[in-house]
């Protein structure tokens, strides 16, 4: 619901700007001492006042100005704050900044209004203006009041930002007032005056708002300007027993002490009573466990709960109690609470707490980093365990929770830890993370907030959070992109995808494509408009946006009045007149109906709808419709075609009709319904909608609607239904039943067009078997009745409400899991898809700062659901769904999928005869033409062993190769020709293979007829099967795998699990060590050393990597294929050798598993050539992935292939490797490949770009898949027909660059085997090592030599 988007906003305060512009502590030139800011006596149980606290060399304060105006033009303090105060409080102040210097943040708070916000440090309290964002005052302590009153500890606001209250680590609270004066500001803008020059005439209307009286453009949030701020101290106040922690609400400041333990209630102001303070033991709390305190507390206004930590690590919710009359002060308990966090161990133990009202949650963050989160069903202590959260690293990495809170509508929990921060959805779904950064990178650009957080606070009504970072004097801010869905819950923002920010909206126009581009990643489908800047200049931030069912107008509104967009035309509409926009505020929501706008707003007391329409100016005036309502709205939903639903916070559901003529549009209410003692708190009400009958909807009187639906509740997380029933007098009564919990969001596709009709007899689908999933009249509703819920983990959905309605209260219908591994945005029911998004954070070379994106994801639900269907027996009805979706250009896929996920499941348990799905599964692709297509690419994609599984419930593979060949699929019946030689039904003379090659000839389809002759070569490594088929196809000349060097490679997609068999078929069993081909003229003892210790060497340490079971059967083709695809190559023998540099100091172990891991480096290098004639043809070559260290930037990968040197003398590489390495040289054999075949900068193709492709990266860590310089060697060997001796490939299973783990004496056993192969002699010394590189460069640039190399199959792409 909540992805964090760009960089964020730093600001931090000038230490340049300090005690030099001074100004006093209440704002105006009064002396230090003066009589206002002298102590007030404070009378209460351990509290007292310090009176010598406001003398001149005690108090020590000053107030400051800081810098952060905007920089375009010199801002500065108006004449009232730039006088001078008592010149010796300045000189104390100068001499404590000067002490202590620039002092790192320790926290930072925020009013309840959001329009300021104050940061702390051990020694100065500043206060800010939130947009803006600019220091409006700061306080600085003397050294002196340090020393008496301790440093800071803490900072307390009250809620209405009128006191300051500051913790001080010698236990006193120093208190100060906060006064704003609005019609002076506190910066003013200047312009230094230049001569000759001109000023621009800004167009009338709206914007010339924009634009102060000394030609300044104001920005968004900034129409009030800096109102002026003065802090006036009032009071220190000494508590005896020690401050442990410190809570300020509206109405008292609530302290818990540490010896004794206890908890005193001082009021801002005395009672009627005279009486201001109140304690109560914790001893004398019979809830509270004896000898312990409390050490956090936090509280929530709308929930009246609090939440206390005691030193023990429980968690308590505790509510304020207040006495019947004053007499039952002394003898009545000021606090009740139950116990719901009770640590089970140390790991357990509570640190901090958040309070989400919206849903009822209460989260505790635990001493290893975990939360726990509860749900509050009520205030008498039932409160259980509702799900636990584990962060994405380990606590080594994360560190201890610092900082945890829910954003305002309740959607996003964020905790800060240590090292880093993460973010939750409201039950559990993992969203943005600063875990996946590059620390060191984050390091070097100095980026804290990526690093760890101190604390923060949500800002702009959530669409912002403010950060702190570790031992840092800066303030982070950071955007958010948010679903619309959280501010405004409707049927089209969960079906449109819509996104909003503080200042602008981001729409998905994917709906809008056709085909494969409808679910595309690509970004250019999300279309950010930014709102207007007249709108936002006063009414900054956005809280609410809607989009209309079909897409074509968006509706926002801020702090008053409204704006909306035509997505079409690209315009916004709104208000001329300031004083209409600012007359209402939207308070329950908008949607919309056609082109009218109707909103739920509250003006002047007064609460109601009113319908706006696009095509008309907005103004009040030209309003088409305006309801009255007798309590505020809490939210509206539009449900069918014009039926409009109302509830209202007096726990009233309003039903109204919209009726349109040709001159007006207006709402008649057609029936209410009273939810009293069903729904207890209607303010908890997030979403509603409601179901009507088929029959109603077709035929009912809509007066009637109130009396037969079923009326849908999120609240609390829980969605709850209401359905009706008359009771024996004739009265209505509602059965409520709660279908789902955890449930962040909900989708009714009865609301949404073109599904909000029921089906009619002229529907397409009209002639579809009868199935259950059908209305009283027999007509299939596919999904179109469908139920869908998001509960944190996965999407459910129930295909048809009405059959869910109907069960009996007691039955439980199993809904249609679909676990996502992301946020599911929106349902695109008429595509089959889920879309969402993940964050994504982006650090590059090229930059000096990260920054957030999103990446748009997709999923394909149609699986699921056809498999709930079959599940069920219910096969007409799974065809009648798939009738709709047939035209879709993956729906194959998506069969794909479904036959893949059943098979697995299949394989793996093995169920009986009668449970078994995959007969039907099968049954049912046969009903769809691409069904052999969708067999042979289904074998593609498992492994071998489940082919027996599919091909019990399949005709032979001889028939279906049959099958295909009929139909002309050559391509598919060429799919079916591995599965018949893995069942050993395929000789190697086989008479389908010379038929398939007759009718490949027969179409010209050329690149069928290579992979057939790849594929006779992986039968008959001799060629004479390749020979005898092509002449039975009258196919004449020598078909020899061989290349010239201008010609392409046969492409060889490498994989991880497999090796390419040609046919497009990929074998997944196959061992990856399996031995490579050797040169006849090497000897086993020469290429494996004397011979012995190879066991040894497997044995030592920790054994190879795991490889699937291998069919013995099968192991000779493999080796014939590793024959078989060789590149044969027309230039002379070459030797290949691979080269391995181990860096023994940079053994390192990794601090949480205590294992060591092994750097490893491997280096191809092939011999040089001479031409017959003896002048040098090639030079020794060398093949690796190196860092490159640019003399500008910072360094980076690439992949490089060097031509070291002249040939006549065939350099040999020497022993040495790296500095402080030890160097290992393996033989692997020969090839006849030419430098230029490994990589033709012309052409940029070539072995090399077939083995590292454009989408690959490299990759290494131990928790990152795997893609390194080892990895790209072993794909050229593959490709050259060549691999890894054993002993070498023991290296690459367990080494990989930091990707293996295992002990230490492993690594060093290795090692002392590194010498014991003799280098080949390549005849020569090396002497002039590296003379050129091999010129793969730009054409366009030809200057740029060293550059990133991303290589592709077909061509060089560089980047730099």
């Amino acid at each position: 619901m909540y992805w964090p988007l760009g960089a964020p906003r730093i600001y931090a305060v000038d230490p340049s700007l300090g005690p030099h512009n001074s100004i006093g502590a209440d704002g105006d030139q009064a002396a230090i001492g003066s009589s206002d800011l002298l102590p007030e006596k404070l009378q209460g149980q351990n509290v007292s006042s310090d009176e010598t606290a406001a003398t001149d060399s005690d108090t020590g304060l000053s107030a400051t100005l800081g810098r952060d105006a905007p920089r375009s033009q010199d801002s500065q303090p108006t004449e009232s704050h730039i006088k001078a105060t008592n010149a010796a409080r300045i000189d104390a102040a100068s001499e404590s900044i000067d002490a202590q210097g620039t002092d790192a943040i320790v926290g930072l708070r925020v009013s309840r209004s959001g329009q300021l916000f104050s940061t702390f440090t051990s020694n100065a309290v500043t206060i800010w203006h939130t947009r803006p964002t600019a220091v409006l005052a700061r306080v600085i302590r003397s050294s002196h009041s340090l020393e008496a009153y301790g440093i800071n500890t803490s900072l307390l606001l009250r809620p209405d930002s009128a006191v300051l209250v500051v913790q001080t680590a010698l236990g006193y609270l120093i208190t100060y007032s906060l006064a704003t004066n609005v019609s002076n500001p506190v910066y003013q803008p200047s312009f230094p005056q230049s001569a000759g020059g001109h000023s621009r005439r800004h167009s009338v209307g709206n914007a010339r708002a924009l634009w102060g009286g000394n030609g300044f453009l104001s920005g968004s949030g900034e129409g009030r300007g800096f109102r002026e701020l003065a802090i006036r101290f009032r009071m220190v106040i000494k508590i005896d027993a020690g401050v442990s922690k410190a809570l300020a609400l509206d109405n008292e400041l609530i302290v818990a002490t540490e010896k004794p333990a206890a908890v005193q209630c001082i009021r801002w102001t005395p009672d009627a009573n005279g009486s201001q303070t109140s304690t109560e033991l914790l001893s004398r709390m019979a809830w509270m466990p004896r000898k312990t305190c409390v050490t956090n507390m936090v509280h929530d206004r709308a929930m009246n709960l609090a939440t206390w930590i005691t030193a023990d690590g429980r968690g308590f919710a505790v509510q304020r109690t207040s006495p019947s009359t004053p007499d039952d002060a002394t003898s009545r308990q000021l606090f009740r609470g139950y116990c719901f966090h009770n640590p089970a161990n140390d790991k357990d133990v509570a640190v901090k707490a958040a309070i989400n009202a919206r849903f009822s949650l209460i989260a505790v963050g635990c001493e290893d980093g975990s939360v726990s989160v509860y749900v509050a069903r009520d205030y008498v202590g039932n409160i259980p365990l509702s799900h636990r959260l584990q962060p994405s690293v380990s606590f080594s990495s994360s560190g201890k929770i610092t900082f945890m809170s829910y954003s305002p509508d309740g959607y996003c929990l964020f905790v800060g830890f240590q090292k880093g921060w993460m973010m939750w959805s409201v039950f559990g779904k993992p969203g943005g993370s600063s875990f996946v950064t590059d620390r060191n990178s984050a390091h070097a650009n100095n980026e804290q907030w990526l690093l760890g957080v101190r604390d923060g606070a949500w800002v702009s009504g959530g669409s912002e959070i403010m950060l702190v970072g570790q031992n840092d004097d800066r303030i982070f801010i950071m955007g958010m992109a948010r679903s619309a869905v959280s501010g405004c819950f409707s049927a089209s923002n969960v079906s449109q995808s819509l996104l909003q920010t503080d200042s602008g909206i981001m729409i998905y126009r994917g709906n809008e494509s056709s085909g494969i581009d409808s679910i595309s990643g690509e970004a250019n489908l999300w279309q950010p408009v930014p709102a207007p800047a007249s709108y936002l200049l006063n009414q900054w931030p956005l809280r609410a946006a809607v989009i209309s069912p079909d897409g074509r107008y968006v509706a926002v509104a801020g702090r008053r009045g409204l704006a909306h967009y035509s997505v079409n035309s690209g315009r916004w509409k709104t208000f001329l007149d300031d004083h209409m926009e600012n007359e209402f505020a939207v308070r329950g929501g908008m949607c919309w109906h056609q082109h009218i706008l109707i909103a739920a707003i509250e003006s002047n007391g007064n609460y109601g709808l009113r319908l706006f329409s696009r095509e008309l100016a907005l103004d009040n005036s030209l309003s088409l419709h305006t309801e009255t309502l007798a309590a505020p709205v809490v939210l509206i939903s539009r449900s069918g075609e014009d039926s409009l639903l109302v509830y209202t916070q007096d726990n009233i559901l309003y039903h109204y009709v919209i009726t349109a003529t040709n001159t007006s549009v207006a709402l008649v209410q057609v029936g209410q319904i009273g939810f009293h003692g069903i729904v207890r708190s209607p303010a908890r009400v997030r979403a509603l909608s409601w179901i009507l009958p088929d029959e109603q909807i077709r035929n009912g009187d809509p007066a009637q609607d109130v009396t037969v639906a079923a009326v849908l509740f999120l609240v609390d997380g829980k969605l709850v239904v209401l359905q009706p029933s008359i009771t024996e007098e004739n009265g209505l009564k509602y059965e409520m039943r709660v279908l789902a919990h955890s449930v962040e969001y909900f989708g009714l596709m009865r609301d949404r067009y073109p599904f909000a009709t029921p089906p009619t007899d002229d529907s397409p689908l009209s002639n579809v078997p009868m199935s259950a999933s059908t209305d009283g009249e027999g007509q299939f509703r596919g999904l179109a009745d469908s139920l869908w819920i998001f509960d944190g983990q996965s999407i459910r959905t129930w295909p048809d409400v009405q059959e869910l309605l109907g069960s009996a209260p007691g039955e439980q219908l199993h809904a249609v899991t679909i676990h996502v591994d992301f946020y599911p945005l929106s349902i695109m029911s008429e595509r089959g898809v889920l879309l969402g998004l993940d964050p994504e954070l982006v650090q590059r070379r090229d930059l000096s700062f990260a920054f957030y994106k999103f990446v748009i994801r997709t999923q394909l639900f149609l699986p699921a659901v056809f498999r709930h269907y079959l599940s069920q027996y219910d096969l007409p009805a799974a065809l009648s769904l798939s009738h709709q979706y047939t035209h879709l250009p993956y729906f194959p896929h998506a069969l794909e999928i479904l036959l893949h996920d059943v098979l697995d499941e299949e394989v793996d348990r093995a169920p009986s005869k009668e449970d078994a799905l995959l007969p039907t599964v099968i049954s049912f692709l046969s009903n769809f033409p691409d069904y052999l297509d969708i067999i042979v690419q289904c074998t593609r994609k498992t492994e071998v062993r489940s082919w027996r599984t599919l091909f019990e419930h399949l005709p032979s593979p001889q028939e279906l190769f049959d099958e295909a060949l009929n139909k002309g699929w050559l391509k598919t019946a060429g799919g079916y020709l591995l599965v018949l030689q893995t069942f050993q039904e395929l000789g190697s003379s086989s008479p389908q293979v010379v038929q398939l090659l007759s009718e490949a000839k027969e179409e010209e389809d050329w690149e069928l007829c290579k992979e057939l002759a790849r594929f006779l070569m992986a039968l008959d490594e001799t060629g004479a099967t390749l020979r005898e088929a092509l002449q039975k196809v009258d196919l004449s000349g020598e078909w020899e795998m061989q290349r010239d060097s201008g010609s392409s490679a046969l492409p060889l997609p490498s994989y991880a699990n497999g090796t390419e068999l040609g046919l497009g078929i990929v074998s997944r069993s196959r061992p990856q060590s399996a031995s490579g081909k050797l040169s006849e003229a090497m000897s086993p003892e020469e290429v494996n050393g004397n011979g012995e210790g190879e066991q040894e060497y497997f044995n030592h340490g920790t054994p190879q990597r795991n490889v699937l079971p291998v069919n013995e059967t099968l192991d000779p083709l493999y080796k014939r294929v590793d024959s078989a695809i060789r590149f044969i190559g027309s230039g002379p023998p070459r030797k290949v050798i691979v080269i391995t540099d181990q860096p023994l100091e940079t053994l390192e172990q990794e601090q949480s598993t205590g294992y060591w891991y092994m750097q490893v480096h491997m280096a191809l290098e092939v011999a040089g050539t001479n031409n017959p004639d003896g002048t040098p043809k090639d030079g020794r070559a060398r093949l690796e992935i190196a860092i490159r260290h640019p003399p500008m930037g910072d360094p980076f990968f690439l992949v490089r292939f060097l031509d070291l040197a002249p040939a006549n003398n065939h350099q040999a590489p020497g022993p040495e490797g790296h500095q402080g390495s030890v160097r290992r040289i393996d033989y692997i054999g020969e090839t006849r490949a030419t430098n230029k075949d490994f990589v033709d900068p012309n052409k940029g193709s070539g072995i090399v770009a077939d083995s590292w492709s454009k989408d690959m990266i490299y990759s290494v860590g131990p928790t990152q898949e795997p893609n390194t310089c080892n990895h790209l060697i072993q794909r050229v060997l593959t490709r050259l027909g060549l691999a890894f001796p054993p002993k070498l490939q023991a290296v690459f299973d367990n080494a990989n660059e930091y990707t293996k783990r295992f002990s230490k004496d492993f690594v060093m056993g290795v090692w002392t085997l590194s010498h014991d192969i003799a280098s080949p002699d390549f005849g020569g010394v090396r002497s002039e090592p590296w003379i050129r590189e091999y010129s793969i460069i730009d054409p366009e640039f030809p200057e740029l030599k060293y550059t990133n190399l991303v290589l592709d199959r077909d061509d060089l792409y560089i980047e730099w």
